[in-house]
């Protein structure tokens, strides 16, 4: 019941937590005002484009628009692949829940039996690769979004 989700998503949050801060003492933080995600790296941006286009294009678009009518759920219960620019809602989710949901799929972090056809990466894209195109995404963003998605990261990051 209530108390298996709870406990669940408490092990999901701590998952989250520790992932983030690993990810926060292993990866160069330099130029990055908040998180761990090097948007200000243009050498990262690039690689990021490139993954980008090979594996993630083809349902979230060229232009980060994601498809049509995207949050009206399909005849099969599915979301269509929502935008990652400033329209969706990817900047309200921390550097380390982006991270989790790009690596292990969306499922894990929503609750059992949720589908989605996002895929998980785990095998597909190293760490390195996931974290250049997330990079990608967020030096996509318009400055104002940027400074948000920074202050998000900063509250999660000082477990506000």
């Amino acid at each position: 019941g209530g108390t298996v989700l709870a406990g669940r998503k408490a092990m999901i949050l701590a998952a989250l937590a520790f992932g983030g801060a690993a990810l926060w003492l292993t990866l160069p933080r330099e130029g990055t005002p908040a998180g761990f995600i090097p948007y200000l790296d243009a050498r990262v941006v690039a690689q990021g484009a490139r993954i980008y286009e090979a594996h993630c294009a083809a349902c979230h678009g060229e232009n980060l628009e994601g498809e049509a009518d995207w949050e009206i759920r399909r005849p099969d219960g599915r979301l269509p692949a929502p935008p990652h620019d400033e329209t969706g809602h990817t900047w309200h989710h921390p550097d380390a829940q982006l991270f989790f949901m790009t690596k292990y799929g969306v499922a894990p972090l929503v609750g059992e039996g949720y589908q989605s056809d996002m895929p998980a990466y785990e095998g597909v894209l190293d760490d390195a690769e996931i974290i250049a195109v997330l990079a990608f995404i967020k030096s996509r963003w318009p400055e104002e979004i940027r400074h948000w998605h920074n202050d998000l990261n900063r509250l999660t990051d000082s477990g506000g």
